[in-house]
């Protein structure tokens, strides 16, 4: 069976994926420019992933959307198993949202300039200005209505394992005083992992993703921020698949 897959992957799945790619990603350069970005930086990106899914055959279960008050905006906050967590969360999160993303992203041919597009946020580490405009970025973004997703982890884990969280979403939750949603995404790290290198083939594996209870704001400064951290983590461990690593 893993042999017939892979098959399929090198000879059917990867022209038709790399087909809808490139139309997306023209489709949301072309769109933002002449149209909203708010439109077009969403729907595509979620059309596309859903497709993804599809053409592998990768079962997606998810739980939790009824928590999600569709007048609120969040600060969604999700382990980072994989390259699949982006297909999972744009597909099937059903919120529209922005992205911070790695800096590194914005040279990918086609998908860097539709990112830059849409308006989602490259993180720029290389120093404290970068940093602080990464900052003011995503600040603006969020006081104009429109949720973010962020992967506090930093980068998709090694081991299977979560990793350490960095404050910097929190820190921007704390500032404009919105509640913190997190979400657990679970079998991306066993259908492609970070360990077997940029190129490989797709494991089958069932996809899941649980929305858990938004974390409302207790106050404003350090307080709240370490609430929001540990409170968010501990959702996040609690529906996470006690598997073997990989």
């Amino acid at each position: 069976m893993n042999i017939l897959y892979r098959i399929y992957q090198l000879f059917i799945a990867a022209p038709l994926l790399i087909a809808i790619t490139v139309a997306t990603a023209l489709s949301v350069i072309i769109g933002c420019s002449i149209g909203s970005a708010h439109f077009w930086g969403y729907w595509p990106g979620r059309i596309w992933s859903r497709w993804f899914m599809r053409i592998l055959f990768l079962p997606v279960h998810v739980e939790g959307r009824e928590k999600i008050d569709e007048r609120t905006s969040y600060v969604f906050v999700a382990n980072h198993q994989g390259a699949f967590d982006i297909f999972l969360i744009y597909g099937y999160l059903g919120r529209n949202f922005k992205w911070m993303m790695k800096q590194e992203l914005r040279q990918a041919p086609l998908i860097g300039k539709a990112c830059e597009k849409a308006g989602h946020i490259f993180v720029d580490k290389r120093g404290p200005k970068a940093i602080q405009r990464t900052h003011d970025r995503a600040r603006e973004v969020l006081q104009h209505g429109t949720s973010l997703v962020v992967f506090p982890e930093g980068e998709r884990t090694l081991t299977g394992r979560m990793g350490p969280f960095f404050r910097g979403a929190y820190q921007l939750a704390d500032e404009l005083q919105m509640p913190v949603v997190p979400i657990t995404i679970n079998g991306p790290y066993h259908v492609l992992s970070r360990r077997r290198g940029p190129v490989n083939f797709v494991f089958w594996h069932r996809l899941s993703m649980t929305i858990h209870e938004p974390i409302p704001p207790i106050g404003k400064g350090p307080e709240n921020i370490k609430h929001a951290m540990e409170l968010s983590r501990e959702a996040i461990a609690s529906a996470l698949d006690k598997e073997p690593e990989a």
